[in-house]
């Protein structure tokens, strides 16, 4: 069988639409911009957080008004930073990533989903192939390469994915915006990272919000949650350990590294927001990150295998869950304001 792609389960808003169709959304009426309103904000999202979700207040520091140069970042010390070992953060949800960015492989009856795929082909083969070995599974039967988003810490090593699964035949997928985005003009280059995997349209698939892919028993819904890139996409999945099920997403791009621009922040408050409404309805009681920092992958994981009856740290529930994403909306307003006191 090979992964298929169904209509959405998820009613599209009026905002993803418009950002689809690259107009991102600004609000109608905007309460004049001040110290008090970004502390308010920040206010916000430390109530949100509590002693219980602190993880994600970084968000609320002043963000850049200019985007990052290339080679600003030390990215090679990044990739250099010991990776934790590879382990199951759920029956059919295995971690393969590094120590800054994640790759999360979800496992179907019709082989593996892989989520994001790191920086370069050395991660590639070490970390991802690795680990999935280390951890009882076969690299080759991955079918679906999952990129969250057009950045290439999370598409560096699909072509060699590509390689390694040849016999799978495993498709690349991204949003229709981050598609054209690495296939035209990319936000962010390094000679580091390799080149975007270019798109095989007889074989690839360009996703577009609420579409459903089905692999083998696993239903995963495409999310578009635009702001990190204009066309992140936060997939919604199951997960299982035992008899217990859960739902959870991964919160496809966090940071705003593209400096001043409202338009953009506003579409990232949008998404955030909506995110969170769709957390409530589905009950969703897992956020996962594509870089562990965020959501404590490292941490959690060496709590699992410390102590495997316990409760499982990733859960946190639909409050715990939609608390997060108040936090993260919260910041994004903080310098949203920020912004907007600039001359």
């Amino acid at each position: 069988m090979t992964p298929q792609f169904h209509s959405p389960r998820l009613v599209r808003s009026a905002v993803l639409a418009i950002a689809t169709a690259g107009l991102l959304p600004v609000p109608a009426v905007l309460a004049a911009a001040t110290e008090a309103s970004v502390q308010a904000h920040v206010d916000a999202a430390t109530r949100a957080a509590g002693k219980e979700y602190p993880e994600y207040l970084g968000l609320c520091k002043p963000a850049s008004a200019t985007r990052p140069a290339a080679g600003s970042i030390d990215l090679a010390g990044l990739i250099a930073r010991p990776a934790p070992p590879p382990g199951a953060a759920f029956d059919n949800l295995v971690y393969v990533g590094g120590a800054w960015v994640s790759a999360w492989a979800l496992k179907t009856s019709d082989g593996l989903v892989l989520i994001d795929a790191l920086n370069t082909v050395d991660e590639a083969d070490r970390l991802i192939v690795g680990g999935l070995k280390a951890q009882g599974l076969d690299p080759a039967s991955i079918k679906t390469i999952l990129v969250t988003h057009g950045h290439g810490d999370h598409y560096g090593g699909a072509d060699r994915i590509r390689e390694v699964a040849a016999a799978s035949k495993p498709r690349v997928v991204m949003s229709e915006i981050d598609w054209t985005m690495t296939e035209t003009q990319l936000e962010f280059a390094n000679p580091i990272w390799p080149a975007p995997p270019r798109r095989d349209r007889t074989r690839d698939l360009s996703i577009q919000d609420g579409d459903v892919l089905r692999q083998g028993d696993t239903m995963v819904t495409m999310v578009v949650t635009p702001g990190h890139t204009l066309g992140t996409i936060s997939p919604v999945f199951e997960v299982r350990s035992g008899a217990r099920s859960w739902r959870a997403v991964v919160w496809g791009g966090t940071s705003f590294n593209f400096g001043r621009d409202l338009r953009r922040l506003d579409a990232y408050i949008a998404a955030a927001d909506r995110m969170r409404e769709i957390a409530r309805t589905e009950k969703i009681e897992v956020l996962l990150s594509n870089h562990p920092a965020n959501d404590l992958t490292v941490s959690r994981l060496a709590a699992l295998r410390a102590n495997p009856s316990a409760p499982n740290p990733f859960v946190i529930g639909t409050e715990g869950v939609v608390r997060t994403l108040t936090v993260i909306a919260e910041c994004a307003r903080a310098n949203r304001d920020r912004f907007e006191m600039m001359p």
